[in-house]
């Protein structure tokens, strides 16, 4: 049986790199981003940002394990620059992060093999000098009880180390709580062993 993965690897913060070239410079740019939008605000904010470069490839991993990803050679020759770039978001083990790399032509043209070490080089050097955090992938889920079975459903969510996020006590009370995926099964079955517990999936994050 495969064993389940409840964490991955991101980036905690924006970093940036360079990589220089016979007179062309290609400066890096590597930032967490969690949704493709996200992806495409932060890349058109670079666009904008250095509107006279020639060239802005890019490439991104979405999702906890890569479920989207995007290439982009920007009008250089293909394969030369998203491959590289997304390469090394594989090389450095990482996921919801985008980098964008925008070319300063130098006059000099570098060749398929100089402009794929070029794109790969200065890739990793933003990469290099970049933070890392490991995040959880954690279930949501909305749990509605009886108030005299607070004291037990409350035993159990300390022992499973839950996260409570919302909560509302009246007669019938109702927590919206997060729990790391690998422990979602194992919670919702001591729950629903509980009297009149019940339980609703809400989403994964």
């Amino acid at each position: 049986m495969m064993e389940m993965i409840d964490e991955y690897k991101t980036i905690s913060s924006p970093s940036n790199g360079i990589y220089k070239e016979k007179g062309s410079k290609f400066l890096s740019f590597a930032e967490p981003a969690e949704t493709e939008d996200q992806a495409k605000e932060i890349l058109e904010r670079y666009r904008k940002q250095y509107h006279d470069a020639r060239h802005h490839c890019f490439a991104w991993a979405i999702g906890y394990h890569r479920e989207l990803q995007r290439m982009n050679d920007d009008g250089e020759p293909s394969g030369t620059a998203g491959k590289p770039i997304f390469g090394q978001i594989l090389s450095f083990g990482l996921t919801n992060i985008i980098i964008i790399v925008v070319r300063y032509f130098g006059g000099t043209k570098l060749g398929t093999s100089g402009l794929i070490n070029a794109y790969k080089t200065a890739s990793r050097d933003s990469l290099e000098k970049a933070g890392y955090c490991i995040k959880t992938i954690n279930d949501i889920f909305e749990i509605g009880f009886d108030y005299p079975d607070t004291s037990e459903v409350m035993k159990i969510i300390k022992d499973q180390s839950v996260e409570i996020i919302k909560s509302h006590y009246t007669d019938t009370c109702k927590l919206i709580i997060s729990v790391r995926k690998t422990n979602a099964t194992n919670l919702t079955d001591n729950l629903r062993s509980t009297n009149k517990v019940k339980i609703s999936y809400l989403e994964t994050r």
